[in-house]
């Protein structure tokens, strides 16, 4: 076990997918309990077994993060099972179907923005007040580099992680005073379980994808985990309001090489 997050509780939405998975079990690593909240009772309980099989400390909880009972009941939960909450993680997300306005359906674009946006202002909501009783601490909530530009019939995903983005340098503002920071992660392409169903292989979503990056590769979850540790660490006590892009480059062309692989 590492050091880098002893004595640290952190409760993470999404935490049974493969990012927020990822991040839990590096911060189980660096010495944090982790409450592994996901809208799965299994998954969630998956990547907690998996931490506990390591000596780590974990429980699994589920939360469907558009329910606000839900969300306010898993942070006390959280606190019943470790004593405090030290650091929040927002990694729930849906991606809706692809369209342009006319053929996006409403239910789709508003069950992006209750799941991608208005699911972390509710695990905020309820967490906050437990990070500022245990003395302070950090917020990360990932967003993506596709909130830092577009793309054709993503406008609901697009906007709703751009929106995370303003949100949480808000939420820096707000509660820096708390001695509470809140950070943002915008991944680029990177490796899940949903993108190799895609692409079949790490190597042909590489082939396929890595022409974006300035790496010339995609992203593991490992990468933006690592990220995830730094950020909710002291190695990053006076990092806040700010946004740090895990993406291999690919938001410095600034959209130019859109056309030169898919989304």
């Amino acid at each position: 076990m590492g050091c880098l997050l002893k004595d640290r509780v952190a409760i993470i939405s999404g935490g049974g997918g493969d990012i927020g998975g990822g991040i839990a079990r590096r911060f189980a690593l660096e010495g944090a309990a982790i409450a592994v909240c996901d809208i799965s009772q299994d998954k969630a309980d998956k990547v907690a077994a998996d931490i506990q099989q390591k000596g780590g400390r974990a429980i699994g909880i589920a939360v469907d993060v558009s329910k606000p009972e839900q969300c306010e009941a898993a942070a006390a939960r959280a606190v019943e099972a470790f004593g405090k909450i030290t650091t929040l993680v927002n990694a729930s997300a849906t991606v809706s179907p692809d369209g342009n306005v006319e053929k996006i359906q409403l239910a789709d674009w508003q069950r992006a923005l209750d799941v991608n946006f208005t699911g972390m202002f509710l695990m905020c909501k309820y967490t906050m007040g437990h990070i500022r009783a245990a003395g302070g601490g950090a917020v990360v909530n990932i967003a993506s580099s596709h909130g830092h530009f577009g793309l054709p019939g993503r406008s609901a995903y697009c906007s709703t992680k751009a929106a995370v983005m303003h949100f949480t340098r808000v939420l820096a503002i707000d509660y820096g005073p708390d001695n509470i920071r809140a950070n943002t992660i915008s991944p680029g392409p990177i490796d899940t379980e949903r993108s190799l169903r895609r692409y079949g292989t790490r190597e042909n979503s590489n082939k396929v994808r890595g022409v974006g990056q300035v790496l010339g590769r995609t992203g593991t979850v490992e990468e933006v985990a690592a990220a995830a540790a730094f950020l909710a660490s002291d190695e990053a006590s006076f990092i806040t309001g700010t946004d740090l892009l895990v993406d291999g480059g690919q938001t410095s062309f600034k959209g130019s090489s859109l056309e030169r692989y898919p989304s």
